[in-house]
């Protein structure tokens, strides 16, 4: 899986063998320049949703339900996730472990497929101390394994395991009998998810788990250094980039 945000992206992507397009709130620090992704409004979800929607990709295409959607109250959850699939998605994606399993048994119950996030969670950044590799502790650990069973048995289709120990993500994923979807938490997971972001080379901070396979920020740096000088130098436009009447 990567991360799209937007039609032009949605449609490269769509030409791939990709699994699966999380339209995800890391929108917020990588497009629209928030400092976190609690930032993140549903409208901000609702108008990228259509924009990768309208690609019509054949890769599933999961959203993130934003800060403050699905935490308050269960009714407003469902509302708020049925808008987010009114506007592209086939399923939605929440933070957070066995506190929410009520929340996802309302999801399911309205129809409303939905993929589990345990681990680091960046919703929660101000309460677990900051963007941190989480399961340092026993108890951390045993609640992460606790978090995963519960979500299962609430019935999510897959689980996002963000940036723990390999370890721990390995045992979690031979426990439990839906896919799990490493970022940062190793090789052991069924599948992977990056940021596009990152795997481009677009990102001002690229985490110690990504990995860069272009450095495309440099690319379209140098592409617009270079039409500066062409139209200080006079070679754009050219005969064949205009139109002159005929007298």
């Amino acid at each position: 899986m990567l991360t799209a945000y937007d039609y032009p992206t949605a449609k490269i992507i769509s030409s791939t063998n990709l699994d699966g397009i999380l339209v995800g709130d890391s929108l917020g620090m990588v497009v629209l320049g928030y400092p976190s992704t609690i930032n993140v409004s549903l409208r901000d979800m609702l108008s990228h949703t259509r924009a990768v929607a309208r690609a019509n990709p054949p890769q599933l295409i999961v959203v993130d339900m934003p800060f403050l959607t699905y935490e308050i109250d269960t009714k407003l959850a469902v509302k708020n996730a049925g808008l987010l699939i009114k506007a592209g998605g086939e399923a939605v994606k929440i933070e957070g472990g066995e506190e929410i399993k009520d929340v996802i048994k309302s999801l399911i119950r309205a129809g409303i497929p939905v993929m589990g996030h345990i681990g680091l969670t960046p919703q929660r950044f101000l309460k677990i101390g900051g963007y941190r590799t989480i399961g340092k502790t026993k108890q951390e650990e045993e609640q992460l394994m606790k978090d995963s069973i519960e979500l299962e048995d609430a019935g999510i289709f897959a689980l996002v395991i963000e940036n723990t120990y390999a370890d721990i993500a390995k045992r979690i994923t031979e426990k439990l009998t839906i896919p799990t979807i490493c970022i940062g938490a190793g090789p052991y997971c069924d599948g992977q998810i990056l940021v596009i972001h990152d795997l481009l080379g677009l990102s001002d901070f690229t985490p110690y788990f990504a990995k860069s396979y272009v450095n495309l920020k440099e690319i379209i740096s140098n592409a617009i250094n270079q039409y500066i000088n062409d139209v200080k130098t006079n070679k754009f436009p050219e005969k064949q980039h205009y139109k002159e009447k005929e007298s």
